[in-house]
């Protein structure tokens, strides 16, 4: 049976992570309280963040700001998206 948690983008009972996706205690938060669903969802616009803006992940610059958007995307908050995309009709 699949661990589930209840997933703060969403608001449910949702399946979780299979581990905590970053290191320390912001991978430990993530890992409680962000489906795997919704994780999947940032690291699509986390990539089409870095391939817009040009971000190195090397940068700590870089990292701060996707940290930023990272968490106003799990908390429900306007983030920044790429330039020009529109999200599919449902």
């Amino acid at each position: 049976m699949a661990r589930t948690v209840f997933c703060q983008k969403y608001q449910e009972q949702l399946e979780g992570l299979d581990r905590p996706p970053l290191p320390g205690p912001k991978g430990q938060q993530l890992f409680e309280n962000v489906s795997k669903k919704a994780w999947l969802e940032w690291q699509a616009e986390q990539t089409m963040l870095i391939n817009e803006k040009h971000l190195s992940l090397m940068d700590p610059e870089s990292r701060k700001y996707l940290q930023g958007e990272m968490d106003k995307f799990f908390t429900g908050q306007d983030y920044e998206r790429a330039e020009g995309y529109v999200p599919p009709s449902e």
